[in-house]
């Protein structure tokens, strides 16, 4: 309640009144949702009590401030709605989330012993890493096993954007110890019109950012580092519901 006291004190220094502008977004009968009702917020949106930070953006959480930006929100749920059926599948193979998760078990040794930096090839996927943090360090830093057994198990995760922010680590990615592995997110269609313009005759700017995520994967290959790739064919809100919806579930 610390940042809406000061929320409040600035909107209060400006003559405005936090009610005509508030919405609360918690559980019903929470302390936020009673002061909302009794000062009679502009709205109150309830969430379940078992929806937990790190999976709370298919919630209004996430939803709601996205729609105040122009998002289309129904588009992000369809696409998880998508995933949510492609990774109930039984079989293993047909399974993507089963076939990543299994691929982490396999590239930590099932001991936590590499972390997952994550280089998403798109400037709209920048704060991708950040958002991987909590959903996945939060879902696996354990202390206890299941059966109460001490195991310290979990993933770090580290990542930001190729190819301009990469070059801050991939030097130890490469020649460093082998403590990691990497996954690369790519995007193959455009996302602004920039990306399309020519740099040299017959050479656009999205093809550069390919070749360099083809050239920085084949020299993590070269050296024997771990590594997978996404590939999107674009960017749209169906995808990237889908995107985040494949990673919860992993």
């Amino acid at each position: 309640m610390g940042s809406l006291a000061l929320v409040e004190e600035r909107l209060s220094s400006a003559g405005l009144d936090l009610a005509e502008r508030a919405v609360a977004i918690t559980c019903e009968s929470s302390l936020l949702d009673q002061r909302a009702h009794e000062e009679g917020w502009l709205g109150r949106l309830p969430m379940w009590d078992w929806v937990g930070g790190r999976t709370s953006m298919m919630s209004a959480v996430g939803l709601f401030p996205a729609a105040l930006t122009g998002i289309d929100c129904r588009a992000v749920l369809r696409g998880a709605a998508l995933m949510d059926t492609w990774t109930r599948n039984l079989s293993v193979t047909e399974n993507p989330a089963m076939m990543m998760a299994l691929s982490w078990l396999h590239a930590t040794d099932g001991q936590a012993g590499r972390a997952n930096v994550v280089l998403p090839y798109n400037d709209r996927l920048e704060l991708f890493a950040k958002y991987l943090q909590q959903l996945i360090m939060e879902s696996l830093g354990k202390r206890l096993d299941r059966s109460g057994v001490v195991v310290h198990q979990g993933l770090t995760v580290y990542g930001n954007k190729g190819a301009t922010d990469q070059h801050a680590y991939v030097q130890q990615l490469r020649e460093g110890p082998d403590d990691h592995f990497v996954t690369f997110v790519e995007v193959l269609t455009p996302s602004s019109a920039l990306a399309t313009r020519e740099t040299r005759p017959g050479v656009r700017a999205d093809d550069i950012l390919s070749a360099l995520l083809a050239g920085t994967r084949a020299a993590l290959a070269e050296v024997g580092r771990r590594h997978m790739t996404l590939t999107l064919t674009r960017l749209d809100e169906v995808r990237f519901g889908a995107l985040v919806a494949l990673f919860e579930r992993a």
